[in-house]
């Protein structure tokens, strides 16, 4: 593991790992949860959005906070409102509670992934941070496979609520790395200056030197990123209402296909490396497309 040889990179690689392995225990339950307290698709929709929504408007405050507490104590912030937020989940009484605690799990969400960026960037050298960001990608996948079907059955046996609660006690032991072994950074203090001012006119000095570049690949990063999210919804939601499955069988299923994201990426490297990168997201688009048309003749 990269840790065991650059000991500054502990504080990110494990909390990432149980995080992703705590999101991942969620993709399965959260939807059902919802439905338990009568939500329709719709607002079942909303909750799984609350804590993106929360995260985009956390991001531009978080990178204000970040410049002035630092790279530690901002992970500490992150990682302790969002298990805060995540375990009330646990006691929410009705929808609106479970969007309002959604909402702040993304503010703490905007808080950690800036910081954790940003420390991954400093503890590492230039010639191996490529490296390390693809490590810290695949730990990330390694959690959201074991996750589903830990949540599921989870769930299964103790109740919907369960994984709630077991996810705001791992990331509140998490709050011990970067406690512990993550150092200050020197270049912390220079980093996120200008205010909200600062912030929105870089913003839009970036929209304007790129648009051509940014339109068509937003565009269809925004679509790809719209089914991807969708699976956590559909894949669910139909398991359940249609098929009749319970959480902890659709959990198995979700993890399954964790697995398979698992095992494409040194392909989709050798794919990018060997012919560009249109011969691998032309081919991603249409396989997710199809995949997801054909759920509905799932028996």
């Amino acid at each position: 593991m990269a840790f065991l040889h650059n000991p500054l990179t502990l504080p990110i690689y494990v909390p990432a790992l149980v995080l992703s392995f705590c999101r991942g225990m969620l993709v399965p339950t959260l939807p059902l949860y919802a439905r338990s307290l009568d939500a329709s698709y719709g607002l079942i929709g909303i909750v799984l959005a609350a804590e993106g929504l929360g995260t985009l408007a956390g991001d531009i405050p978080a990178g204000m906070l970040f410049g002035r507490l630092g790279q530690r104590r901002s992970m500490l912030l992150g990682l302790a409102v969002l298990a805060a937020a995540t375990f009330a989940m646990s006691w929410a009484g009705s929808v609106l509670e479970l969007v309002m605690y959604g909402f702040v799990s993304g503010l703490g969400v905007a808080i950690w992934n800036i910081s954790r960026h940003a420390y991954i960037t400093d503890a590492t050298p230039s010639y191996s941070r490529g490296r390390a960001i693809a490590l810290f990608g695949g730990i990330n996948r390694i959690g959201i496979f074991m996750g589903p079907a830990v949540g599921g059955f989870i769930a299964s046996a103790y109740g919907l609520r369960a994984p709630f609660v077991l996810f705001g006690i791992l990331a509140t032991i998490t709050l011990v790395f970067p406690a512990f072994f993550a150092r200050e950074t020197t270049s912390t203090r220079v980093v996120h200056r200008g205010g909200v001012r600062g912030h929105t006119t870089h913003l839009w000095q970036v929209i304007r030197e790129n648009y051509r570049t940014l339109t068509p690949a937003g565009i269809g990063q925004l679509l790809a990123q719209m089914i991807r999210a969708g699976r956590k919804i559909v894949i669910p939601l139909f398991g359940a209402d249609v098929l009749g499955l319970d959480v902890a069988q659709i959990g198995v299923v979700i993890s399954m296909a964790a697995a398979i994201d698992m095992t494409m990426f040194y392909p989709a490297g050798v794919i990018m490396d060997r012919f560009g990168r249109k011969f691998a997201y032309v081919p991603c688009f249409l396989i997710q497309g199809v995949a997801m048309a054909m759920i509905p003749f799932t028996t």
